[in-house]
């Protein structure tokens, strides 16, 4: 039982209520099912019977002929399917007498199937998508109510980026999503992530294979301008790492623009919060660099003295940081 079952089961009766009368929720982002695994649930339901009440919430419609009563499903949705093909006409139910939002149905049900991992990479993505795009939340309030990390729905969005037939091959298995997001670094490539793709389906190269290859067609290819937009796109996404938006920068020569998302006045406010407390902790991590360095100063001038020779500073210049090894890394979670 995931925790979230355990806070809706909380403080709730338990029913036997009949299965034709629980619908499904609406809200459920999983559309496939492993028929193998609910016939083997049916099979222990049949045995033992169903362990885990269901969780709903009554709905009352008024119909021509008078009140009809139905229950919408919260939580469960496999147990029910399974207690249908195990031939079962009821079910242990716990009604919440709660009404649920339609973000909040899409939030539990999210939640339920992440913790159990019966959500594949497709309809993960579709249904943090619809989190984002119907009820306005940004990539860093759909990580908090989920549990993972920003990172981890901002890249699990971008397989939305992947054409239609390497969707099916990803939400069939054929490809897992490790071999997406290889496939995904090359976006800009259209012709080169066709023919990797096909490598992946065809041949069935791993993983790291697949970078490998991305790794040479990218150090292959990479123009100089090329180079500078890998760079600005690192900066972008650092910069939406930090602000928590999408955020997007213009380049002209040497000149620019930071364009910047943000959907209410408390929004800028908070940017502008995090950018001035950010400035301060850069500016006391400078200070105390500074510090340190005079410190350091000090004590080579002292090691010096005793004639004992120290190996030169590590160097960390920008020129360190290699653009292809960052750009594959950002399709990482």
């Amino acid at each position: 039982m995931t925790p979230e079952e355990e806070k809706l089961l909380a403080m709730g009766s338990v029913f036997l209520i009949e299965v034709g009368k629980i619908i499904p929720n609406p809200m459920q982002p999983r559309t496939e099912f492993d028929q193998e695994k609910l016939r083997d649930l049916a099979d222990s339901i049949k045995q033992y019977g169903v362990l885990q009440p269901l969780v709903v919430t009554r709905r009352e419609t008024e119909t021509e002929s008078g009140v009809r009563v139905e229950y919408e499903l919260i939580a469960g949705e496999r147990r029910l399917r399974a207690s249908r093909l195990a031939g079962l006409n009821q079910v242990p139910v716990v009604i919440r007498r709660e009404e649920y939002s339609d973000r909040t149905k899409l939030e539990l049900a999210i939640i339920e199937n992440l913790q159990r991992e019966d959500l594949n990479a497709l309809e993960r993505a579709k249904a943090f998508k619809k989190l984002v795009d119907e009820f306005r939340l940004k990539h860093h309030e759909v990580a908090a109510r989920v549990g993972k990390s920003r990172e981890y729905v901002s890249n699990t969005l971008r397989l939305l980026g992947l054409p239609e037939e390497m969707q099916t091959s990803l939400s069939k298995g054929d490809m897992t999503e490790g071999h997406s997001r290889a496939i995904l670094a090359l976006d800009e490539r259209p012709e080169d992530q066709m023919s990797l793709y096909r490598e992946i389906v065809g041949r069935k190269i791993s993983v790291r294979q697949a970078e490998k290859i991305v790794r040479s067609i990218i150090r292959s290819t990479l123009k100089p301008e090329e180079l500078l937009n890998l760079e600005v796109k690192s900066m972008e996404r650092r910069l939406a790492d930090s602000l928590g938006t999408n955020v997007h920068i213009e380049m002209d020569g040497g000149r620019g623009k930071i364009h910047i998302d943000f959907f209410s006045s408390e929004e800028l406010e908070a940017f502008l919060k995090r950018l001035t407390e950010q400035r301060i902790a850069e500016i006391a991590a400078a200070a105390s660099a500074a510090a340190e360095g005079q410190q350091v100063g000090q004590s080579i001038e002292q090691t010096v003295q005793d004639d004992t020779i120290l190996p030169p500073p590590k160097k960390t210049s920008a020129e360190e940081v290699d653009p292809v090894e960052e750009l594959l890394k950002s399709f990482s979670i």
